[in-house]
């Protein structure tokens, strides 16, 4: 098993008639999700995806592939292909074609008509191509084949790559439900296809290869959902992801059946719902959904609301309704509150944070723990095996999901027959070349964390974001003294600011005479330097503090000449 590891220096030049595959995101964490594929020159992309930040990462919104090791090679890349319309593999596409608008998009409908939508408010139209399964596309020296795969968004496709090199299949997010709403299931028969052909590479879906078994039908929620539409006297808000189609009909669907009205909430949700109506993929019987100033004046028990926020987002539709703060809707006693969806890894506290506090308004409140009203959009173990089986791939790269998901798809792959020296694990960053029939790490290169700051991409790094978690756990002081320029001796101050630190103005009356004095001792060793001063309140103020309180805050000092 070929396993990834820091010390790998840059690649070397990529061998003739090789395939060379750099995964960009979407390995160690789930989501960024971006793979480049090199052959002949030329590249080709595979999906370009978002990571929503953590705790860890005050003030961040959004974090990004790191672009770096393609940005002057734009012009090779032959297309994007994305998979899927989810956040995690669309989201950073406006943040890519910012650098070069023209780069060919494909994608299936649903998924171009949400890329679409994102990118026309940042007035960039972009070159598309839709595509759908079974259909075959020659993009450069990539001719890409798609296939239908079943997934918690509709049209979401999988794509097999052939070069020269080999055939490589990229499963995108995939699960097996036999029986999903919609009738459109993941293409076994065609990836056995692909299998008697030869596959040289499989890149799948990792995210759930630690559970075993196989996938629940999304259709099993329907009447869970109906025994609580049935059940509720109050009003009834249900949140889920903005783009989960067929979550959304079903809940219109129990709607209709318990004569209650439907609002939705939330821009991406409206966005969305619009969108899918618009292409036929969401059925909506006329007169079911209101608008939200006709909702909130109908009778509690007549009315639903279609809401975001089941990630816990505090500006979140749900999460501005948890804290009283919704313009529209105060959370009351008899309301039922239903969160339809999984939890991602990084949200628990987010979201067990917005139960509570809906718990607390009053609501009942349904979710994943207590109620069947979510499944996952992911193939758990059985499945995973079941396609490895079908596929018989010489070459195995585990994609999608945290390091314990990756070792976890591993290891079935070696269960499944593929050579423990074909199981190729990465980290983003990592360089595979398909030399021959054989996958190998030969390189790395660099691929950070792209954070997004409002409207600054990349200019906050790690530096900032711990001095961002300095300042939210211990605080911030600052001390400013005056000195003679000539002697260095004191002649104002110092005076002490603090802020997230302690609320009693007289907390830091003890440190002055301290200051003073380590200056005067400075003063008499002829040191002037501003800088040396600075550096000397720091630590006299940083000894003090963490003495008298056990506290660490951050510390600016400034030191006035005149």
């Amino acid at each position: 098993m070929t396993q990834a590891h820091i010390e790998l220096s840059p690649p070397p030049p990529l061998p003739e008639g090789a395939l060379r595959i750099i995964p960009l995101g979407g390995l160690g964490a789930i989501g960024r999700n971006m793979t480049v594929f090199e052959y002949d020159g030329k590249l080709l992309i595979v999906d370009c995806g978002v990571l929503f930040p953590d705790v860890d990462q005050p003030g961040v919104d959004l974090i990004l592939p790191d672009f770096e090791p393609i940005l002057d090679r734009l012009g090779d890349v032959q297309a994007i292909v994305l998979t899927h319309g989810h956040e995690d593999h669309i989201g950073a596409v406006p943040y890519l074609l910012a650098h070069k608008p023209d780069i060919p998009l494909v994608g299936s409908q649903f998924t171009l008509a949400l890329v679409e939508a994102k990118l026309a408010e940042r007035r960039i139209d972009p070159y598309t191509l839709t595509v759908k399964e079974g259909r075959r596309e020659q993009l450069g020296p990539f001719e890409c084949e798609f296939f239908a795969v079943n997934h918690s968004i509709p049209d979401a496709l999988a794509v097999a790559i052939r070069t020269p090199a080999g055939l490589v299949l990229h499963t995108g997010d995939f699960k097996m439900d036999q029986v999903p709403l919609d009738g459109r299931i993941t293409d076994l028969a065609g990836f056995a296809r692909l299998g008697a052909e030869g596959v040289d590479l499989l890149l799948s879906d990792s995210t759930n290869a630690e559970i075993p078994g196989f996938v629940t039908p999304e259709r099993d929620i329907g009447p869970v959902l109906d025994s609580i539409f049935s059940k509720a006297r109050g009003r009834i808000i249900v949140a889920s992801f903005a783009s989960h189609v067929h979550r959304v009909q079903q809940v219109l669907d129990s709607a209709y059946e318990y004569d209650r009205k439907v609002a939705l909430i939330g821009r991406s949700m409206v966005r969305n719902m619009g969108i899918a109506r618009d292409l036929g993929l969401l059925r909506i019987p006329d007169g079911l959904v209101v608008g939200l100033d006709e909702a909130t004046s109908l009778p509690p028990d007549e009315i639903v609301f279609m809401s975001t926020g089941s990630q816990g987002e505090p500006m979140s539709a749900l999460g501005r309704m948890s804290t009283g703060d919704h313009r529209h809707i105060t959370i009351a006693p008899g309301d039922t509150v239903v969160l339809a969806s999984s939890l991602v890894p990084g949200n628990e506290t987010s979201v067990y944070r917005v139960i509570n506090q809906l718990a607390r308004a009053g609501a009942t409140v349904i979710h994943k723990d207590t109620a069947k009203v979510h499944v996952s959009g992911h193939s758990p173990a059985g499945e995973l095996l079941y396609l490895l089986n079908v596929v018989r791939p010489s070459n195995l790269m585990p994609v999608h999901g945290e390091w314990r998901h990756l070792r976890a798809h591993a290891r079935l792959g070696v269960e499944s027959g593929v050579p423990t020296e074909n199981v190729v694990l990465c980290e983003d960053g990592d360089v595979v070349d398909l030399v021959e029939g054989h996958a190998r790490l030969v390189g790395h290169v660099k691929s950070r964390y792209v954070f997004v700051d409002g409207l600054a991409v990349g200019d906050v790094g790690e530096s900032l974001l711990t001095e961002r978690k300095i300042l939210g756990d211990g605080g911030f002081v600052t001390a400013t003294v005056v000195i003679d320029s000539v002697t260095g001796k004191v002649v104002a101050g110092p005076t002490i600011s603090a802020k997230g630190f302690s609320e009693d103005p007289e907390a830091f009356n003890p440190v002055i005479p301290l200051i003073t004095a380590a200056l005067d001792r400075a003063a008499d060793d002829g040191i002037t330097d501003p800088h040396q001063l600075q550096q000397l309140m720091r630590r006299t103020v940083g000894r003090w503090v963490n003495d008298a309180y056990r506290r660490r805050p951050m510390i600016v000092p400034t030191v006035v000449e005149v």
